[in-house]
């Protein structure tokens, strides 16, 4: 079995129906989801689940909700002014793995992260190795990658 193709927890369908509401969502500022665990890995029922919903959130702001020392999903409406004066909204898979995490969470959130990228079909899929690498300069600079 390839790593890629490691599944060790689903989706839970409520998230699915959450990630697609999510995606067309109306408004025009940042939000974001976190998939927060260990409560919300169900390893009972071995789902990913949410746990959060934030709006009107900046990266900085979303920073400071995480932990420094456990993994998370995070799923980013972004409001986007680019210099040209056009306004984007684009959503964001962040994955948030930072140093210093327990071995177990780690693999737990590491042959998931594939299964939720592909159920919610996400384009923009990001990793952060350090809480502190997620601000405003560095998200633009990963999305300029997608213009």
């Amino acid at each position: 079995m390839q790593a890629d193709s490691l599944v060790v927890c689903e989706v839970d369908p409520e998230l699915k129906e959450k990630l697609r509401k999510f995606r067309f969502r109306k408004d025009t500022t940042n939000a974001a989801i976190i998939r927060i665990p260990p409560v919300k890995v169900d390893t009972g029922r071995q789902l990913v689940v949410m746990e959060e919903e934030f709006q009107n959130i900046s990266p900085e702001e979303l920073r400071n909700e995480l932990p420094e020392r456990q993994p998370r999903f995070i799923v980013y409406s972004y409001k986007w002014l680019h210099e040209d004066g056009r306004i984007s909204y684009p959503l964001c898979f962040i994955f948030s793995s930072p140093v210093g995490c327990k071995p177990e969470q780690q693999m737990m959130y590491a042959g998931s992260k594939n299964r939720l990228v592909q159920t919610a079909e996400f384009t923009k899929v990001f990793e952060i190795r350090t809480t502190d690498d997620l601000t405003e300069a560095w998200l633009q600079e990963k999305l300029a990658f997608f213009r």
